[in-house]
């Protein structure tokens, strides 16, 4: 300790003679032990942490601003960055972490995996040392900066179920088992997988199932391969969406399942093999194995009015963070809620982060929870992710001080998500009110890409006037899960605005598939001035809600219906007005619209393949006749190009008729140079993928 407050009174002393410019530098090459200046920089952000702690001892530096500069290069972390009440700055001089001026330092939570040889089946294998005497496991693997996949069974398509037989061992209070017993029969595939697991592997063998909105994740009690039947225990299946016949499941980690290349297997000896893609060499391919299971944490205690505050975060790359798989495997929970997140900030104020990289993570990017406030993240590329983007409050209820509310999420890529946990979406509000999430781009998740609200039905919620404006949603769903959408709502969110968002390419596995869904009392909600085009079934939907208003929006070209209502109620449902659907195949509305309780009025709607319009088996003149339409009109909307998802206007004299008012939608997505732009853009192998994956799906025939 004498010699730390040796080097920080030199600190003291150097600044003083740098007329209070107080910047402390620290570089790969550096030393906790050195003075922490330009030429004497310190070697890790806990280092820096650590001295400007013991600079505020000083009398002199009550009132100071610090900026630690982080010089370019790659930084291991042998812990994560820990930040409580005592670490924070001031609204006039705030603490600031941020790389130095054209560097692009990188953060790894990770230990680099080397020594591998080739075997004469053609695998590459090493020794982890730390697995072989401390029994380290780790749950993902990166090969040259790219997620690699555990060994799986099948590797395209899924294991169906056939049966389901459940032992309930332990009910509770809940109308969820606290402890059963779930007995699977798979169809003929699982059949020739289980034959391939050894019986010394049954340990760590895992299944993955996808089920509605769901995602389970076991071990594997028992199998019987001649009965096609798995044994696996956990909690009770939900009532309202357990597994059962049809479901689809994957078998992972065990050996006769590394066959494809890019898989690997850690065995419990500690031998790693890797299948290698066509073109990787041992002498050019990079392994990294994520150690640490969280990378910043930011603590501090509202309950005692002692908050975090006044932290930025500039410039600076995250990667490489671990997410364990518990021994219970991950029980089925609506967007991954119960993930934890590789930047976790809880019970702070004014934390900011600005022009960062978070990649590479199995659980979630960022994560503002209990009693945050007046924070942002900005401008931050979040990508190759475990789990989901950022999430905000908390999943309970949480009043007063531990309250989340006015956290800015703008301006930020978020995309490729859900790479571990499906049911992740890209931005995810709970309990938690005044927020503005806008200019994101927002693509390539399997789920939500925006989920709001954590209410099912009109019980109290938190989530009040949220702004979800401006952002750019696509690509989401891949026909993987169900009950999802572009823009999800739950619950009373009175003063929540939804507007100016451009949302295409959604597409879910069965029901579902919504560009805009207002889910179980979805109550107060406006949505209006959206895009909404390319949807499986529907620009919008409402299952049920109150007093939501659906206005001057473009619904265009679902592939099985243009709006949907779910389940009718004595009050007015929703209002929707002045918007225009335009589409060339399936149904104009689908479902409990002949008593559901609505204003519907002033919209165009025009099919652009044949004269057909199907108002829930109704024509348009018995449409009118349920009290709906009076004054709307089956005409041409005269865009540019609608097919080509150009939706300009050629001419005003339509649209004018039923009051809309058109709007600039290519202002919406992410804003900045040409580079950040560029960045935001899925390859075209992933767009043409998820292309084939809905081509594919529409010519099944799924149950629910």
């Amino acid at each position: 300790m004498n010699n730390i407050k040796h080097i920080v009174f030199a600190i003291v002393f150097l600044s003083f003679n740098l007329n209070a410019q107080h910047k402390i530098y620290i570089s790969p090459n550096g030393n906790d032990a050195n003075l922490g200046t330009k030429t004497e920089p310190l070697a890790t952000l806990i280092g820096a942490r650590n001295a400007i702690r013991l600079l505020k001892e000083n009398q002199s530096f009550k009132t100071q601003a610090f900026t630690v500069i982080v010089k370019d290069g790659l930084y291991v972390m042998k812990a994560p960055l820990e930040l409580f009440p005592e670490d924070s700055g001031t609204e006039e001089y705030p603490i600031i972490y941020k790389a130095e001026e054209g560097a692009h330092p990188v953060f790894s939570g990770g230990k680099t995996i080397s020594n591998f040889i080739e075997t004469e089946t053609g695998l590459w294998q090493t020794k982890v040392p730390e697995s072989v005497y401390y029994n380290w496991k780790f749950d993902q693997l990166y090969v040259n900066n790219n997620r690699a996949t555990l060994a799986k069974t099948p590797n395209q398509g899924f294991i169906k179920i056939d049966t389901v037989f459940q032992n309930i061992w332990k009910q509770g209070k809940s109308k969820v088992a606290e402890r059963a017993e779930q007995i699977i029969y798979l169809d003929s595939n699982g059949a020739k997988a289980l034959q391939n697991i050894k019986p010394n592997e049954l340990k760590n063998v895992r299944f993955k199932a996808y089920h509605k909105w769901d995602y389970t994740l076991r071990h594997i009690d028992d199998f019987i391969a001649d009965n096609s039947k798995i044994v696996t225990s956990g909690k009770g299946m939900k009532p309202w969406n357990p597994l059962k016949k049809d479901r689809r499941i994957i078998l992972e980690n065990y050996e006769a399942a590394l066959d494809a290349p890019g898989e690997w297997f850690l065995k419990d000896n500690g031998i790693l093999l890797y299948k290698p893609k066509d073109g990787e060499t041992i002498n050019n391919t990079e392994f990294i194995a994520p150690v640490l299971g969280n990378l910043i944490t930011i603590a501090g205690n509202a309950s005692e009015n002692k908050y975090v505050q006044y932290v930025n975060f500039e410039g600076l790359i995250f990667k490489h963070c671990h997410y364990k798989i518990p021994p219970t495997g991950s029980e089925p929970n609506q967007a991954a809620a119960i993930l934890n997140a590789a930047i976790l900030v809880e019970n702070a104020k004014h934390i900011n982060i600005s022009n960062c990289e978070v990649s590479n993570i199995g659980q979630h990017a960022v994560w503002f929870g209990k009693g945050c406030s007046y924070s942002s993240i900005n401008k931050t590329y979040i990508h190759n992710i475990g789990g989901g983007g950022v999430y905000l409050g908390d999943f309970k209820p949480l009043q007063n001080e531990l309250h989340t509310h006015h956290i800015s999420v703008e301006n930020n890529i978020i995309k490729s998500g859900g790479q571990e946990f499906p049911a992740a979406v890209g931005v995810w509000v709970g309990h938690s009110s005044d927020n503005t999430i806008t200019h994101n781009d927002i693509g390539n998740f399997f789920y939500t890409g925006v989920s709001v609200g954590w209410v099912w039905g009109y019980k109290p919620s938190l989530a009040k006037r949220n702004t979800i404006s401006y952002n750019h949603i696509h690509h989401i769903g891949w026909a993987l899960l169900s009950d999802m959408a572009g823009i999800y709502t739950l619950g009373a969110s009175e003063g929540t605005v939804v507007e100016n968002n451009l949302i295409h390419h959604i597409h879910s596995y069965s029901y579902g598939g919504w560009g805009m869904y207002a889910d179980e009392g979805s109550t107060g909600i406006v949505f209006k001035n959206n895009l909404v085009y390319s949807t499986k079934t529907g620009g919008f939907q409402q299952n049920y809600g109150k007093h939501n208003v659906v206005k001057n929006n473009i619904l265009a070209f679902a592939k099985k219906y243009q709006l949907q209502c779910t389940i009718p109620e004595k009050h007015k449902s929703f209002t929707f007005t002045n918007n225009i659907i335009i589409f060339n195949e399936g149904m104009v509305a689908k479902g409990a619209w002949d008593t559901v309780v609505a204003e519907i009025d002033k919209n165009i709607y025009w099919n652009s393949s044949s004269t057909n319009y199907n108002f829930n088996n109704h024509n348009f003149k018995e449409w009118k006749a349920l009290g709906f339409d009076k004054h709307s009109l089956i005409t041409k909307p005269y865009f540019k190009d609608a097919e080509a998802f150009n939706f300009s206007f050629k001419r005003k004299k339509n649209y004018k008729k039923i009051g809309f008012k058109p709007f600039n939608y290519s202002e919406a997505g992410i804003y900045g140079d040409d580079a950040w732009i560029e960045k935001s853009k899925l390859k075209p192998e992933i767009t043409e993928a998820f292309d084939k994956a809905v081509e594919t799906n529409m010519k099944m025939k799924i149950k629910r």
